[in-house]
């Protein structure tokens, strides 16, 4: 009866191991606008461009989030880099060399480091639609000891013209959106969100 009891202990604690597991992020496409030189300035504040004091346009979005194991620990000095489409939906050149307006005050590229508790912290604008494709910004999230992840992230209620069937289905399409809030001491209109990820091992 004892070696049964321990069994059923083993066994139980063995499951609870496997319920704490988290799913990796979904991956998404790198897309065609990763920057093909990386800009001068390209700290985590995409707001304003080091020299300059005018401001992007747009609305100023303080996006947040954190870098995580699938065991649920936090992945500090994580390199985390997002890119995006300025106001009038151009990305940086010259790998977006479109014809039309473009925000010149727009860093359009940033770069942050996971601190101890894994977290990481951006100033950036609220991503526009362009042509077909929904709100995006681009993340790619590299750490020696994880998959590099390169993935998007959605605004809800915000869908775009696109097939999500192109980009993994309805279910990662939900999965990787989040919910802009007001942000009351961060200036008028500010925005904020939180987008947490979860890196799986190097293979």
């Amino acid at each position: 009866m004892r070696g049964m009891a321990v069994l059923v202990v083993a066994l139980a604690l063995a499951g609870a191991g496997w319920a704490a597991m988290l799913e990796p992020t979904p991956e998404q496409t790198l897309g065609p606008f990763y920057p093909s030189a990386l800009p001068e300035d390209r700290d985590a504040d995409l707001v304003v461009i080091r020299g300059r004091e005018a401001l992007a346009q747009g609305t100023v979005l303080h996006l947040t989030g954190s870098v995580r194991a699938t065991n649920g620990d936090p992945v500090a000095d994580a390199l985390v880099e997002i890119w995006q489409a300025d106001v009038h939906g151009r990305y940086l050149p010259p790998k977006d060399g479109a014809p039309g307006r473009r925000d010149q005050n727009f860093q359009g590229y940033g770069q942050a480091r996971t601190d101890a508790a894994g977290a990481y912290r951006f100033r950036t604008i609220r991503p526009v639609p362009y042509e077909s494709r929904p709100p995006h910004i681009h993340f790619q999230i590299t750490h020696p000891r994880f998959r590099t992840l390169v993935t998007q992230m959605y605004v809800v209620g915000e869908a775009g013209r696109e097939n999500p069937g192109f980009f993994g289905g309805q279910r990662v399409r939900d999965a990787l959106s989040i919910t802009l809030r007001p942000v009351d001491d961060a200036g008028p209109g500010a925005l904020g969100a939180r987008f947490d990820v979860v890196l799986a091992p190097a293979r």
